[in-house]
């Protein structure tokens, strides 16, 4: 297979095509199905979840437009790694700097970039996982499908789509285009059925609540019996041969039916549902706030994607900055913020904020619910199961543009012999960064796998019962321990987002300095754009990097998922420090630029 070391990616791609590619990657028809449910095993902060997306976007707009404004200046392949070379070079003062931010930039970007679409294709394992068991319940179970088969579809989907990234961006283009119709026609469907649902169910009145073991709703209220469990007295649901729950009957024989209510909190505190709108979007806590933020920034992350595209962009000065704005805009404050609201908005008696953190798909839980209602009993999951074809194709959507954008990062790096130089050749046919698209499927193969392995860690252990009526077999139900062993065990699907998290805040934060040094005595110096924006963008990352580590001492969310979370960080940048000090010794580079004679204007 002929190789170009030297040749230039193509300019093929407009405003449409690159806002497109950067709107694939925020993709809010995958990311409400699937981070809700990261979201909802944060604890007690769970209330703040709205509210700590907003602070999440906030965030990322801050960041958006130092990235667009930088866009400006220097449009080229390569992103933040590109920009912080290029702000250094060319001021006055910090140009011996040049060499080493970038390398700063870039390696704590594919902490990142390396990290993000493991977090995705593990995802979709879970994905995968519930709907075979809501299709094949004697094979899978829905709620804690097993781990073996959740990681043999994500290694499927790692090479499956990074297939499609390797064969150049205007096919990857043409597949968002139609991924983005249809995720957000989907997504609207919902979420205005979501907010219709709790409209039309008033307290007191006829609705539905959900069975976890049969992943149905129904109607009535639950028979139930006392038993003995773990050697107390505990109300258990009678069943029948089926597993289907039996309705209490009242005087006359007839099923009770199920009244809705929208309480609070249960009798251990733990939050339940919000009794009205303005709970929904209500701050709660400050310090919840930013927990929600930590986890909340995974659906956001991904407008700075089109920077990368600098290189196959027709006019990148105009439409780059462009397409870094308008993606997030349109994604994260409309799409994002409309269906987080619905979807705590629905939570009611019959499903709660716990009922979720038991399910691995809390979206599904909820659409079959209201589809139920809409369309009648049974019909919920042909609802739940069309809305689920939207996203899948999401997913390959934000894969796709996630694997894309690194390997042009690393791509960038190669060239620059600052990683390995084989990173840096391009696919003779396809003209698409080749060497880096397999590396990071591989590194992504792996990644995801290890997010699978204690999926349902920690506070969403499922208990012993709950294991015990498993389908067994080796994709079913190897892998699950005990409940206590796996509560004392870190939710590792978590962890890996946290370190993927981790990387963004880094990134962005060094983004929004990159930005000061551009431009600090500039001509097109503004105090708003480039200063008292990117201030705020850095703060907003520092904060939100340090609630990793005093978050738990404060009583917000969990303590081993972050603190391993800041253990690969840290692993990382001592490696990164390791790699540039013996290439530089290697290639016989010094770490500060010796001469200015590269500056372009």
């Amino acid at each position: 297979m002929a190789e170009k070391t030297t040749g230039e990616m193509q300019a093929t791609l407009g405003l449409t095509g690159l806002t497109m590619n950067a709107m694939a990657l925020i993709a809010p028809g995958a990311f409400l199905w699937l981070t809700f449910y990261a979201q909802a095993t944060e604890g007690a902060t769970t209330p703040s979840m709205w509210i700590g997306i907003v602070f999440a976007l906030l965030l990322c707009l801050a960041t958006a437009i130092c990235y667009a404004e930088m866009a400006k200046l220097y449009p080229g392949t390569g992103s933040s790694y590109y920009f912080a070379e290029q702000s250094f070079l060319n001021h006055d003062k910090a140009w011996r700097f040049a060499r080493l931010s970038k390398f700063i930039v870039g390696w704590a970007s594919h902490l990142y970039y390396w990290i993000y679409p493991g977090v995705m294709v593990a995802v979709t394992g879970i994905f995968v996982g519930y709907i075979v068991g809501t299709l094949w319940p004697n094979f899978m179970s829905a709620s804690n499908p097993g781990p073996a088969f959740m990681m043999l579809v994500a290694v499927l989907f790692t090479f499956g789509v990074a297939y499609i990234a390797h064969r150049g961006v205007n096919g990857s283009t043409a597949v968002n285009v139609a991924i983005n119709v249809i995720q957000i026609s989907a997504l609207i469907v919902f979420a205005v059925m979501a907010i219709g649902y709790r409209v039309n169910h008033a307290p007191g009145s006829v609705a539905f609540q959900w069975d976890s073991t049969t992943n149905e709703a129904y109607d009535y209220e639950f028979k139930t019996e006392s038993q003995t469990v773990n050697g107390q007295k505990t109300d258990v649901i009678v069943r029948d041969a089926s597993m289907v729950p039996q309705p209490l009957l009242d005087a006359a024989g007839k099923p009770v039916p199920y009244h809705i209510s929208y309480p609070d909190k249960d009798a251990m505190g733990n939050f339940l549902t919000h009794p009205n709108a303005k709970s929904v979007v209500g701050l709660h806590n400050f310090g919840w706030m930013f927990v929600q933020a930590t986890v909340a920034i995974l659906i956001l992350v991904g407008f700075e994607s089109v920077t990368a595209m600098g290189g196959e962009a027709k006019n990148a000065k105009r439409d780059v900055p462009i397409a870094v704005v308008t993606s997030l805009l349109v994604q994260g404050a409309f799409c994002y913020l409309f269906e987080y609201f619905a979807a705590n908005y629905v939570l009611n008696s019959g499903y709660t904020m716990q009922s979720a953190t038991g399910s691995a798909a809390p979206i599904g839980d909820l659409m079959v619910m209201v589809g139920d209602a809409l369309f009648g009993s049974g019909h919920g999951r042909i609802f739940m199961l069309v809305e689920a074809i939207t996203v899948f194709l999401a997913l390959i959507g934000t894969t796709l543009s996630c694997i894309n954008t690194g390997a042009r990062v690393t791509y960038a790096m190669g060239k620059d012999q600052e990683v390995p130089e084989h990173f840096g050749m391009l696919h003779d046919k396809n003209l698409s960064p080749h060497r880096a698209i397999w590396t990071l499927a591989i590194i992504s193969a792996i990644t995801g796998c290890i997010a699978l392995l204690m999926v349902f860690g920690d506070g969403t252990a499922p208990t012993d019962a709950t294991i015990a009526a498993l389908p067994h077999g080796f994709w079913s139900s190897f892998g699950f321990l005990t409940h206590d062993k796996m509560a004392a065990l870190p939710n590792t699907l978590l962890t890996i987002t946290l370190a993927s998290n981790f990387g963004t805040f880094l990134l962005y934060g060094l983004s929004c300095v990159t930005c000061i040094v551009c431009f600090h005595n500039h001509p097109q110096f503004s105090f708003v754009k480039h200063m008292l924006i990117p201030v705020f963008g850095v703060l907003a990352n520092v904060v939100c990097m340090a609630f990793y580590l005093i978050g738990p001492f404060m009583g917000y969310g969990t303590k081993m998922e972050p603190f391993l979370a800041l253990g690969i960080a840290a692993v990382w940048a001592i490696y990164g420090g390791i790699y540039f000090t013996m290439s530089s010794k290697k290639s016989g580079k010094t770490t500060l630029v010796p001469s200015r004679s590269t500056v372009t204007s």
